[in-house]
């Protein structure tokens, strides 16, 4: 008899214990606000924008209420205007294009290559089109960045993160979210710390930092902070930025820094989980594991595989013969969107031509989240039942 898989791919692991009762302690004292603080308290969200500057080697860090809404505060911060041109991956999930529509601004979509980053040829032609880059390390798959930035800076584009997928990962030893001049991150329960919802933005640029403050809605008590700018950056913008309140509280943060403190230990273990898949499948007849690049430190918290040129029929009885033994598969091809798997054609508020290569991509991506509450002889199983699925279509002839 088919194993059949019993785990879920959508149950985290719990919140330690620590946090749990760090988190019981501002229950109990009831200053749930960031501002709401007690004589000499600097309050879990000061201390963790603090904490999470220092990880990051950032000069400032700031805690917001979402990833989604970092990134359109980092949009803002630099000065996208309604009307503007933010260039962005054609391959992503919808919180990015939604940030930069958010501002009223319109995404320009740039390429996907096979390995699942960025296109920088396509970057370089479409560079002059716009001033900005809002940057997608999409699940986690991280682009040379040295070329990336040498591209940007010669055309003058400011580029912002999005590493939602890559806290704690690495290009070159450098963390992923210190290229460009901002990087944001999601807390949100599927990401790599989990406050259920949450982000954090970091900067060096005391300007841009002071204007995300003031945005996130600190009114006039940005000195509470532990990682914003000077009082004196705040003097040149605080009659000029509004209020767009999205703060994180006290409670999300107590939640999230004994996270923050094993992150490393929790990095490590996702890329183990990871390889045991990546072994598993590499060699399956029909399927291309994506190579990761030596310089490329990630983490792996979900597993991508293409079927190359396979028609959608084959796709979906690959997806359909997994389900059925437990696996769950995301496909980025499907002609219409599902859960939280969307492409760029799906976004009719971002209207874009169509780009043939990067439709072809996107037609054999298959998608699977690697929760730590797998073990490795549950990775490996996985591994198995989809090499399994896989074989029996393509050696019916149905698959590429």
């Amino acid at each position: 008899m088919s194993e059949v898989f019993k785990g879920s791919f959508t149950q985290q692991e719990p919140i330690p214990e620590d946090g749990i009762a760090a988190a019981v302690e501002v229950m109990r004292h009831g200053r749930l606000h960031r501002y709401n603080l007690a004589d000499g308290e600097p309050g879990e969200t000061a201390l963790l924008e603090q904490e999470f500057a220092a990880l990051t080697g950032a000069d400032y860090a700031l805690a917001v209420a979402s990833g989604g809404y970092a990134m359109a505060t980092a949009l803002r911060a630099v000065g996208v205007q309604p009307g503007d041109a933010v260039l962005s991956n054609a391959f992503t999930l919808a919180p990015v294009p939604g940030a930069i529509a958010s501002v009223g601004a319109r995404p320009v979509f740039v390429g996907v290559t096979g390995d699942l980053t960025i296109d920088l040829d396509d970057l370089e032609a479409k560079a002059d089109q716009a001033r900005v880059l809002l940057l997608s390390h999409m699940r986690g798959h991280i682009c040379d960045m040295d070329r990336l930035m040498a591209i940007c800076d010669a055309a003058g584009v400011t580029v912002i993160e999005d590493c939602a997928h890559t806290m704690g990962a690495t290009w070159r030893g450098v963390p992923s979210g210190r290229h460009g001049l901002v990087g944001c991150y999601s807390c949100q329960t599927y990401k790599h710390v989990n406050s259920g919802e949450g982000g954090l933005l970091v900067s060096d640029d005391a300007g841009v930092m002071a204007r995300a403050v003031l945005l996130s809605g600190s009114y006039m008590l940005y000195e509470r902070h532990l990682a914003a700018p000077p009082p004196d950056a705040f003097e040149q913008v605080k009659y000029d930025t509004p209020n767009i309140s999205g703060r994180m509280d006290n409670l999300r943060a107590a939640i999230l820094r004994p996270q923050l403190a094993r992150l490393s230990e929790q990095c490590a273990a996702w890329t183990a989980r990871y390889r045991v898949v990546e072994d598993g499948l590499r060699g399956t007849p029909g399927l291309t594991v994506i190579e990761r690049p030596e310089e490329e430190g990630f983490v792996g918290s979900s597993i991508q595989v293409l079927l190359r040129d396979w028609p959608d029929a084959a796709m979906e009885e690959v997806i359909g013969r997994c389900a059925a033994r437990g696996v769950e598969l995301k496909w980025f091809g499907a002609p219409e969107p599902r859960g939280f798997t969307s492409r760029y054609a799906h976004w009719h508020y971002a209207p874009s031509a169509a780009m043939p290569e990067t439709d072809r991509v996107l037609r054999g991506l298959l998608d699977m989240r690697l929760p730590l509450t797998f073990s490795l002889g549950d990775c490996a199983q996985i591994a198995r039942i989809i090499r399994a699925e896989v074989g029996a279509v393509h050696q019916a002839g149905v698959g590429g």
